[in-house]
């Protein structure tokens, strides 16, 4: 990717890594469903968001932009469009590799979209379908 000017510097610099509103919602749910967990699992692949390994479970929290989920806030910049594109596919790639390589350690893998993480009740009940 060829280096970005200042103002997109600037703005992509603001944006958290960790403890992400989406993130928080989903430790309210799992705290809510009485489910321990570990956040950020330095020792699995991935660095999953939260794990319970002894439950056999992990959950990656996916953003929907820097994801590329198939709905409204999963959008294409336009300038920049190839180098974007590019990043959104290597992401792409990456989340594939990582959610094998989970499996492959003998963890069932659950995938939460940022968008999954507004209705509070829809979260939990999905969340304790998938890891109760």
């Amino acid at each position: 990717m060829k280096p970005l000017n200042d103002r997109t510097t600037a703005a992509m610099a603001k944006v958290r890594q960790a403890r992400t509103t989406p993130e928080e919602r989903v430790a309210e749910a799992l705290r809510d469903l009485g489910l321990a967990y570990r956040r950020n699992v330095k020792t699995l692949p991935g660095k999953p968001d939260f794990a319970n390994r002894s439950k056999g479970w992990a959950i990656q929290v996916h953003g929907c932009f820097w994801h590329q989920h198939d709905c409204k806030r999963g959008t294409m910049p336009t300038h920049n469009r190839v180098e974007w594109e590019a990043k959104f596919l290597r992401n792409k790639q990456r989340d594939a590799e990582v959610e094998a390589r989970l499996a492959e350690s003998g963890l069932r893998v659950v995938i939460v979209w940022e968008c999954e993480t507004k209705d509070s009740v829809a979260l939990k009940n999905r969340l304790g379908a998938y890891l109760q």
